[in-house]
């Protein structure tokens, strides 16, 4: 695949997007959902195979309830946004079936993994299969109007709100009250979530939701003394001296900070969309690998050594979500600071993760920069970051074109 740079053009400080996106619908629409089609759906026994090798092949049959959602709502979203293409909704109908029929205990909790028939593996321990849960029925209702699916979207969130407070419940290992932590990625997924299913839940809610998820991610996780995103904090929102309390994910805190900016647009708050940029900035120098490259997947607040053995790998996910925050940050302020960093990091991520040979992107790398696992899909990777980052970076890339169009015009 011929590598595309993003490009500062200097003389008006404007991205030159033309051939971004359309590199990137091409790559969405052309490599990576064809992948995907070709290769994850099980006719036989319904939903999805997320182990896929480097060049497609099937090496593990489990499913993992968080990865089906994904899928479901991946294959929904572009039959509701790109075009009613007949088989992405086929290929989303595959997927809700197999949910329906056995993603959940008798308490309606979606369970973590099953096996390739459907029969129970891992207990609804992980709340985020009923996060995506969530959000693949909702698009689903979308695009069908089938109200069951309605239903499932909206008793799942109400499920996900009862249990916040202790989302692991009876699966919890920590003994309770020696070190209560609140974790980060639930009110971040929430900022997200709430946006998603908006169409089927009360505008009070929405709004309560919206507050919760700022204030949590802005104000309780973010710390501005170090400039980081901490991934737990005490229950009364402490800063804990602990491996746990310690860690910093910047690919986490960067995903998070263009939920944020997109509450920040819907809600009309320039203050805090640039908030979010100045996050973003403070989060990609702090995680940038200034020797190889790239941005490491863990780090220490205080530089101590980590217990993640992975910390030091470059992930897929990680990337395009920070290209996405860098391109929405320039499409909403014009900030120089977002478009040079997404320069860089367009050019790492394109010369690094997808591979034009086997079709979609690799997922990990080492700290080199060279590819650790061949796979394509596994118990963490699936159908979800890579189409659902390029059709972002695509329509992010389309809107900036507009709105540069439209400045020409009114200066001419």
């Amino acid at each position: 695949m011929a590598e595309v740079r993003l490009h500062v053009v200097c003389e008006n400080n404007m991205i030159d997007t033309d051939g971004l996106a359309d590199l990137y619908k091409r790559q969405l629409l052309d490599d990576v959902v064809p992948f995907w089609l070709l290769n994850s759906l099980d006719t036989e026994y319904g939903g999805y195979y997320s182990c896929l090798d480097e060049s497609g092949g099937v090496y593990d049959t489990d499913k993992f309830i968080w990865l089906q959602a994904r899928q479901v709502w991946t294959f929904a979203m572009l039959y509701n946004t790109v075009e009613k293409r007949q088989e992405w909704l086929d290929a989303a109908q595959i997927g809700a079936d197999f949910l329906e029929a056995h993603g959940t205990d008798a308490q309606g909790n979606w369970y973590f993994a099953v096996n390739r028939e459907g029969r129970p593996l891992v207990q609804p321990y992980n709340i985020f299969s009923d996060c995506f849960a969530a959000m693949a029925f909702g698009q689903l209702y979308k695009a069908t109007g089938r109200a069951e699916y309605a239903v499932i979207a909206k008793n799942t969130f109400n499920n996900i709100l009862r249990r916040q407070a202790d989302p692991k419940g009876k699966y919890n290992k920590q003994y309770p009250d020696t070190r209560p932590l609140q974790n980060f990625a639930l009110p971040m997924i929430l900022c997200n979530l709430v946006l998603e299913i908006e169409h089927l839940i009360e505008s009070d809610l929405v709004d309560s939701t919206i507050q919760y998820g700022i204030q949590s991610v802005m104000e309780t996780f973010y710390q501005p003394d170090v400039g980081v995103v901490l991934e737990n904090v005490t229950t009364d929102g402490q800063f804990s001296d602990s491996f746990d309390g310690r860690l910093v994910n910047p690919g986490h805190g960067l995903e998070a900070m263009w939920f944020v900016m997109d509450l920040a647009k819907r809600t009309g708050s320039t203050e805090l969309m640039k908030q979010a940029i100045d996050i973003a900035v403070q989060l990609v120098e702090y995680g940038w690998d200034k020797t190889y490259g790239g941005i490491f997947y863990f780090l220490d607040v205080k530089g101590k050594p980590l217990q993640q053995l992975e910390w030091d790998q470059k992930l897929w996910w990680v990337h395009i979500e920070a290209m996405i925050a860098f391109a929405k940050g320039y499409l909403h302020t014009g900030d120089q600071r977002c478009a040079e960093w997404f320069n860089r990091l367009h050019e790492y991520t394109w010369s690094h993760f997808p591979d034009a040979e086997g079709g979609e992107w690799y997922g990990y790398l080492n700290r080199q920069g060279e590819v650790l696992l061949p796979l394509k899909g596994g118990k963490w990777k699936g159908c979800f970051h890579v189409p659902r980052g390029l059709f972002q970076l695509w329509r992010t890339m389309e809107d900036m074109r507009t709105t540069q169009r439209n400045t020409l015009i009114q200066y001419t």
